[in-house]
């Protein structure tokens, strides 16, 4: 296999060749830094390099494990390695270095990845990009002018680009599929409570809503990933496999949100055309309403969002011993946070309860209904800067980043397992994702269905501009 063969393979693939002896653990690895040191000048995807402890890890691969030797890179946020620097994209962290491992990476380790450095967020992961004062803007391989997402956008953008096949992110409000959708990949949220809430989410407001997984480039890598986490993890829920579906599923769709935010009109086309697909491939499908109040729901969900980053800053406050210093934190941060803790503990214990109800609410909507079927996003990924907060009103980045993202935030609120599939590239040839979620604890049932789009509307013959270690012309 050469770099572009590598560049072009998923993680399956890479994992089999290394087992049948085609191509060394080692050779992949220095692929992927080569790939990386490459494009990242370009993307600005990655914030700390792990080259020495990626090669060390390489010589040193269990082959049996399920995904030996497949290079990944772990989200700067929330999932901690010894000895390597961890910022959440921000100032205020920017000489922290981790003395332990979390679950989630000692999970990956288990399952063969080998981390290569970690990916760019925003600060605090906080927005729907990857954009942050402490490292930079981080660009969308399809239109290196545009946002990947976010905010697992420094995975996603590494994925897109093909400088690993796998990429590690966590998802509170649509983190793992808004990036997925704006770069062209597949990415799955799973459901509530799925594996361990990550460590430094203990007693969190927003431990309820966060999930961890990855964004891909297939189906069967992301199935992959689950299972390993799965068989590491005392908790489980059904079979994670992407096998063949057995009977036709009943997908209820909507193409604008419950909220009345206005829809671009390529992604109401895409969900048109999604409809369509999944009608051709015997699914039945029909136009529906979720149930519920959702301007009472979004309310409780912001607030647990917000005081969730009020007590992420109390935790690095107690760490570090010493509170943020004028400039530390951007503006945007600052009034999440003090919005955050402007929530007495009765208004977070009442939030929660409100999510609790509208889980058993939906409970009656699984009942008639397999699937829920709409646009991952209002509109295409904007221009960088876009997710820029006004100095004079900060907060009132809130309002316009959820009018970008009025679907997938649902997902978390209700505790279903979601994913954004990429069938869709508009006229300027960017991704659209399409949003599907179903009953918590059915992620069998969404990767049955992803595989079976995925071998209807292989996305993988795409290629962004940015690609390998090649840019193109856009128009090329």
């Amino acid at each position: 296999m050469n770099d572009d063969e590598l560049a072009a393979s998923d993680g399956t693939a890479i994992a089999e060749a290394i087992r049948a002896g085609v191509i060394s653990a080692e050779e992949v690895v220095e692929s992927a830094i080569a790939r990386a040191e490459s494009l990242n000048p370009l993307l600005g995807f990655q914030v700390t390099t792990m080259v020495e402890t990626a090669r060390a890890r390489a010589a040193t691969v269990d082959l049996g494990a399920p995904l030996a030797g497949v290079p990944y890179l772990i989200k700067d946020h929330l999932a901690l390695q010894a000895g390597v620097r961890h910022t959440s994209g921000s100032r205020y962290l920017r000489d922290f270095v981790a003395t332990a491992d979390s679950q989630i990476v000692r999970q990956y380790r288990a399952a063969g990845l080998i981390p290569i450095g970690t990916s760019a967020t925003c600060e605090f992961a906080l927005l729907s990009t990857a954009e942050s004062a402490a490292h930079g803007p981080c660009r969308n391989p399809w239109d290196p002018t545009r946002t990947t997402g976010g905010s697992s956008g420094g995975a996603a953008a590494a994925v897109a680009a093909g400088v690993v096949p796998i990429a590690h992110g966590n998802d509170a409000a649509g983190s793992i599929r808004i990036p997925a959708s704006a770069c062209g990949l597949f990415g799955l949220k799973p459901s509530r409570r799925r594996a361990l809430v990550p460590e430094l989410l203990s007693g969190s407001p927003a431990a309820g809503i966060w999930s961890e997984h990855v964004v891909t480039r297939t189906v069967r890598d992301s199935a992959a990933v689950l299972r390993a986490r799965a068989a590491g993890s005392a908790r489980g829920s059904r079979d994670t496999g992407s096998s063949s579906r057995d009977s036709a599923l009943r997908i209820g769709y909507a193409a604008t949100p419950p909220t009345g935010t206005p829809v671009a009109s390529a992604c109401e086309e895409a969900v048109d055309d999604a409809v369509q697909l999944c009608a051709r491939l015997g699914h039945t499908v029909a136009e529906v309403k979720l149930p519920g109040d959702f301007a009472e729901l979004e309310r409780a969900f912001l607030i647990l969002y917000t005081a969730g980053a009020a007590a992420w800053l109390d935790h690095w406050i107690g760490v570090l011993g010493n509170p943020p210093r004028p400039g530390d934190l951007e503006p945007y941060t600052d009034a999440v946070v003090a919005h955050g803790r402007s929530f007495s503990p009765a208004a977070i214990h009442g939030a929660i309860e409100t999510l609790e109800q509208a889980e058993r609410q939906i409970s009656a909507f699984w009942a008639d209904f397999d699937v829920f079927l709409t646009p991952t996003l209002a509109a295409p990924p904007p221009a960088l800067g876009y997710f820029t907060a006004d100095p004079a009103d900060p907060l009132e980045l809130l309002g316009r980043d959820a009018e970008f993202s009025p679907f997938t935030w649902y997902a978390n609120a209700v505790g279903s397992p979601a994913m954004s599939v990429p069938l869709y590239w508009n006229a300027d040839r960017l991704p659209i994702g399409t949003h599907f979620m179903a009953a918590r604890g059915r992620e069998d049932l969404l990767l049955a269905l992803a595989s079976e789009l995925e071998n209807a509307r292989p996305w993988s013959t795409h290629r962004p501009v940015i690609f390998g270690a090649h840019a193109r012309e856009k128009d090329a």
